[in-house]
């Protein structure tokens, strides 16, 4: 049986309760025809699919030494068409650097240019759209913080994604699988 090569994507969870807040806000505003994917904090946008395997140990090795990232849900932002989440973790862009360096063979520019974490609520809609969201948003808007509890690993469908399990981080192995 060969590798499976279509990409794989990888994705910072939250703490359940902050995820499913997230989430809502993301079917409330982002085009259901759309919306094929969970509310998520993209690490890295396309690994090569047959390098599986290695990804899970590489990501069971650096995570399982790192205790869940705190992340600050600070503000939101324009994305012209659409409307973010700005995040703030450097514990979360420390453990992406250091996956990073280990893959530094496998990723696409995209993921060789820095990592700027949000999480995007509302996409691929009218900019007027966009601006209206944003300013109904901002009016409730409280910065909040929660932690990453694991790293997502899914496989890239063509536009769905498709769930490959989870890799926790250390002390909380019973949130992430």
């Amino acid at each position: 049986m060969t590798a499976d090569p279509r990409p794989l994507i990888l994705t910072a969870l939250l703490e359940p309760q902050a995820q499913a807040g997230c989430e809502a806000l993301r079917r409330a505003h982002y085009p259901a025809a759309l919306n094929q994917v969970p509310a998520h904090i993209s690490l890295f946008h396309q690994l090569p699919g047959s390098e599986l395997d290695a990804v899970k140990r590489r990501l069971k090795a650096v995570c399982g030494q790192v205790p869940p990232p705190l992340v600050r849900i600070n503000g939101l932002k324009s994305l012209g068409q659409g409307v973010a989440f700005r995040v703030q973790s450097e514990e979360l862009e420390d453990v992406r650097a250091e996956l990073a360096a280990g893959w530094d063979t496998l990723l696409i520019p995209q993921d060789r240019a820095g990592f700027q974490p949000h999480m995007t609520l509302q996409n691929k809609v009218t900019s007027s759209v966009a601006r209206a969201t944003l300013q109904v948003l901002e009016r409730s808007f409280l910065p909040f913080e929660t932690h990453a509890i694991a790293i997502a690993i899914w496989r890239y469908l063509g536009g769905p994604w498709e769930a490959l399990g989870q890799v926790a981080f250390r002390g909380n192995s019973g949130k992430g699988r």
